[in-house]
């Protein structure tokens, strides 16, 4: 898998653009201070704009920003029987789970890794690293390409893209209240009209609720993890997912995919404690355990 990290911080940028121009036409939303306070049902809806926009922009640059940041190159035409070998399989398991077929690229690294991202079921992107061809058999790649082909099947991006919505939403809304208590509360603003406190606060607000709220979507990220280890069994064989999940237990390379991408590999993290809320995978203790247990 591949398709987390990334998207937060992506949504993050594109919210804060969205917000810094939106604060510009606050007036024309009905999202302005009344005697009382804010028009809430004004603010929610524009939250709710704002929020889902930001996200499904987010989903809808998923795909060419994985390639920007790993560098993939996507296989137009196969060159050598490995090629060959990772189009036909994602076409085979594609069809299997019902899915148009994604486009297959490779991406220079040397660590043990794939990832699948896209804006629907039939506009998806899966790659691997070199690393994963010159490490693992095909047996347990295969089981990898199932695992990826599992999220675009369960429409993993989507559902996040709309988690990720709802937070949003929530997080414009609290961060425009906190920003009035700021502006009107603590630095006493009695001017008509919102000061510049507001609009500082609110901004920072953004920022610090938001990735505060990531975990929440990290927490979803980790359950959709266990399912597509689970729709990579069914479509590899729960041996072969196992296999290739001890693989990955076993190399001690340290990951060379960007900082922004590491949450959408199919390896993801081993931290814990309070770290753990950020992880985007569960540990692949976990993981492992889950499909001996289904055996």
């Amino acid at each position: 898998m591949k398709r987390i990290f990334l998207f937060v911080l992506t949504n993050i940028a594109v919210l804060l653009v969205l917000s810094i121009s939106a604060s510009l036409i606050m007036n024309f939303f009905g999202v302005q201070e009344i005697p009382g306070g804010f028009n809430l049902e004004a603010l929610l809806i524009f939250a709710a704009v704002l929020g889902f926009g930001g996200s499904f922009i987010s989903l809808a640059m998923s795909k060419w920003m994985a390639k920007k940041a790993t560098g993939a190159q996507v296989i137009a035409s196969p060159r050598g029987s490995a090629e060959q070998w990772l189009v036909d399989t994602v076409r085979r398991q594609a069809k299997q789970a019902g899915i148009g077929m994604p486009e297959v690229a490779i991406y220079e690294a040397p660590d043990i890794n794939a990832f699948a991202t896209g804006m629907s079921r039939n506009n998806a992107l899966v790659a691997v690293s070199t690393g994963l061809l010159a490490a693992m058999d095909k047996d347990e790649a295969e089981a990898v390409l199932g695992h990826e082909i599992s999220h675009v099947a369960n429409g993993d991006m989507v559902t996040l893209a709309l988690i990720q919505g709802v937070v949003n939403t929530f997080v414009i809304v609290l961060s425009r209240v906190i920003g009035y208590v700021v502006d009107r509360v603590i630095l006493k603003n009695e001017r008509e009209g919102l000061g510049i406190g507001f609009f500082v606060s609110s901004l920072i607000a953004q920022i610090v609720l938001g990735i505060l709220a990531s975990t929440i979507v990290m927490w979803f990220s980790r359950q959709r993890e266990f399912r597509a280890d689970a729709g990579g069994a069914r479509l590899a064989g729960t041996g072969k997912m196992i296999a290739a999940l001890e693989r990955l237990k076993a190399a001690h390379e340290p990951a060379a995919l960007p900082e922004q991408m590491a949450a959408f590999g199919i390896s993801g993290g081993t931290k814990g404690g309070f770290a753990r809320l950020f992880m985007s995978h569960p540990p692949l203790d976990e993981r492992i355990a889950r499909l001996k247990a289904r055996q």
